[in-house]
């Protein structure tokens, strides 16, 4: 039983995520990029834990990745 509930959530995720899946075969295109930007910003924001001034760690996140 236990493997008709892994089959289920797959299928789930597939019939929730179909025209994402299938615009990478017809555009080869993903979103590596966004992905890409927010490893960057999980990044930094490890970098700079315990920030107390929220005004500044924005003022630096955007002057580093424009």
């Amino acid at each position: 039983m236990e493997g008709f509930k892994a089959f289920n959530t797959i299928a789930n995720t597939i019939t929730l995520n179909y025209r994402s899946i299938l615009n990478y075969f017809i555009n080869r295109s993903t979103n590596t990029l966004v992905e890409s930007f927010n490893a960057k910003i999980k990044a930094f924001r490890r970098q700079f834990r315990g920030v107390k001034n929220v005004k500044f760690f924005l003022f630096r996140l955007t002057r580093m990745f424009v």
